[in-house]
C-alpha cells in the first residue's frame, strides 16, 4: 500500500495568530528567565523584541520555536500546542535564525541553504526546492558566494547564508535572533527589508534588534522586554517613549522626529562635548609607514 504524500499546511489569514505564548514561565539552571510572559505573533506583521542584555529576548524566542520547555503556561503554533508537533511537520511550519548559527563542515553555501528544503522532501512541495533556494540566494545577494565553502566566508556572509536558509525553507512563522548583528549598514538594511517583504507577504516574522532605530523604522510592532517579562506591546510610537525606554535601559533615551521624512529616531542620550575640548582631531592617513595626508574633521 503506498504512503499518501505529505501536504503543506494551512497558511493562517493575515491578521490571524500563527503563534502565542501564554503565562509562560521559564527556568534555565534553576534561575527564572521568563516570567508570566504572554505574546501573541501574528501573519503579516514584523514584530521586534528589544530590551537589554539578559531580559529574556532570546529565550522567548527560543519557546516559540519549541526549542525551550517551559515550567509553566503554554506555547501554540498552528494552534496546536508547540510540544505535539512532529519536528519535521513543526519545521514546515516556523524556521528559527539563532544568534550564533554555526557550520562545523566545509559545506558550500548553496548546500547550507537546500538544507532548509529538507522539510519538505517528500511533499508536493519538494518539487520547488530549485526555485527556493535560488530566490533564498537572491534575496540574500549570495548567488555570487553559492558555490564558496561556508567556513572560508567572512562574518557577514556566513550570517547571510544561514539567512538564506531560513529563507528557503518557505515557513510562515519566521524567527530572527540579532539578524543585523554581524552585518554593514547595506545588509543590516537588506535584511530588515526582507523580514518586513515576508511579513507584507503573510509570514509572521519576529526579530530580536538591538538597534532601536531599525525596530522604530522596520516594525509593525514592538514588544520592550526587562528581567524576563514583556513590559510593552504595541505599535513602535506606542512603546519606543523616552520615559520607558529610559526605565528598561537604565539610560536616557531620545525620540526625535526626521527632519525630512517624519519618521522615529531613537538614539541612547549623550553628553554634549566638555568645555574646552577641541571642536576637530586630526585625522592621519597612511599607505604603510609613509604619513600620506593630514586634514582635520
Amino acid at each position: 500500500m503506498r504512503r499518501a504524500r505529505a501536504t503543506a499546511p494551512e497558511r493562517v489569514p493575515c491578521g490571524d495568530v500563527v503563534a502565542v505564548a501564554q503565562d509562560v514561565t521559564v527556568a534555565l539552571g534553576g534561575r527564572p528567565v521568563l516570567h508570566d510572559v504572554t505574546l501573541p505573533v501574528r501573519a503579516g506583521e514584523l514584530l521586534a523584541l528589544v530590551g537589554p542584555n539578559g531580559a529574556g529576548k532570546s529565550t522567548l524566542l527560543a519557546v516559540l520555536a519549541g526549542d525551550v520547555p517551559v515550567a509553566a503556561g503554554q506555547v501554540h503554533v498552528g494552534g496546536r500546542p508547540v510540544g505535539r508537533w512532529p519536528a519535521r511537520e513543526l519545521a514546515r511550519v516556523r524556521a528559527l535564525l539563532p544568534q550564533r548559527p554555526t557550520v562545523a563542515f566545509g559545506f558550500t553555501v548553496r548546500d547550507v541553504v537546500r538544507m532548509g528544503r529538507a522539510p519538505w522532501a517528500g511533499t508536493a512541495m519538494a518539487a520547488g526546492d530549485d526555485d527556493a533556494v535560488d530566490a533564498a540566494l537572491a534575496a540574500t545577494e549570495m548567488r555570487g558566494l553559492a558555490h564558496r565553502a561556508v567556513p572560508t566566508l567572512s562574518g557577514g556572509e556566513a550570517a547571510r547564508a544561514a539567512l538564506a536558509r531560513v529563507l528557503a525553507q518557505e515557513a510562515q512563522l519566521v524567527l530572527l535572533d540579532e539578524p543585523t548583528a554581524s552585518l554593514d549598514v547595506r545588509h543590516q538594511e537588506l535584511v530588515l527589508a526582507t523580514a518586513r517583504r515576508l511579513a507584507r507577504g503573510g509570514a509572521a516574522v519576529v526579530a530580536v534588534l538591538h538597534d532601536l532605530g531599525q525596530a522604530a523604522a522596520y516594525a509593525d510592532r514592538v514588544a520592550a522586554m526587562h528581567a524576563g517579562r514583556v513590559v510593552a506591546d504595541g505599535r513602535p510610537a506606542q512603546v519606543l517613549r523616552p520615559e520607558l525606554l529610559g526605565g528598561v535601559y537604565g539610560h536616557d533615551i531620545e525620540v526625535l522626529e526626521h527632519p525630512r521624512t517624519g519618521a522615529l529616531l531613537v538614539l541612547p542620550a549623550r553628553a554634549a562635548p566638555a568645555a574646552g575640548a577641541p571642536d576637530r582631531f586630526p585625522i592621519v592617513t597612511e599607505v604603510g609607514h609613509a604619513v600620506t595626508e593630514v586634514r582635520h574633521g
